[in-house]
């Protein structure tokens, strides 16, 4: 597959087929995945794939009660979403049905192989995440070119102390991302929804127009 269709068209899955994703598909992301940039060549990423039942519904039961206060602030107004209510409502049927995915794969992170470069600003530091999350894109654009779909999620960090006691996630290592991993119900999108690059790109100073 080419790798800008499937950056195009790997968007988030909600609805997923019960179908089990095969060892070698994962295998096969997982080798994909860690050739992503990360700073110094630390290479701090690590996974946990979770496929247990009851682990599962743990994670779900743990999911809802962040998504049900998200859901209550964009019903009462004090949240802002740029989504469509359908997309809303997917993403409420995501969360009840988040235990039966296939496999929910954990993203962790090593705090010692991270190296924040922001941290004296005076605002939220998020230069660690430079070399977390480029691993977790490659890996659900490897599962897009196998015909797997993904859904990746950062609630699930609410809870990291339980997750890590159910996991078994040693201290010094942090929770980064919770990726939900199936079949897609409804096939892969052939659109997203994002903003035109003359909205977003800038020429040489913030706001200046950038064009070609």
């Amino acid at each position: 597959m080419d790798v800008i269709e499937a950056m195009k068209t790997t968007g988030t899955c909600r609805y997923f087929r019960p179908d089990p994703v095969p060892d070698e598909v994962l295998l096969t992301a997982f080798e994909a995945a860690r050739f992503a940039p990360q700073g110094g060549n630390r290479q701090p990423v690590r996974w946990v794939v979770v496929r247990d039942k009851d682990r599962k519904r743990r994670l779900q039961e743990w999911y809802l009660g962040p998504w049900k206060a998200y859901l209550d602030g964009i019903g009462a107004g004090d949240i802002a979403v740029g989504a469509l209510p359908k997309t809303v409502a997917d993403a409420d049927h995501f969360a009840e049905h988040l235990h039966e995915v296939p496999a929910i794969v954990v993203l962790c992170a090593e705090l010692d192989g991270l190296h924040p470069t922001d941290t004296d600003l005076g605002r939220l530091s998020v230069v660690g995440g430079g070399s977390i999350y480029p691993t977790a894109q490659n890996f659900c654009l490897a599962l897009r070119a196998q015909g797997v779909a993904s859904a990746m999620t950062t609630l699930l960090c609410h809870s990291e102390p339980q997750v890590k006691e159910l996991l078994g996630i040693p201290d010094g290592v942090i929770t980064a991302a919770h990726i939900a991993v199936g079949y897609p119900e409804r096939g892969f999108p052939k659109k997203l929804s994002r903003r035109p690059v003359e909205e977003i790109v800038f020429d040489e100073r913030y706001g200046e127009p950038f064009s070609a």
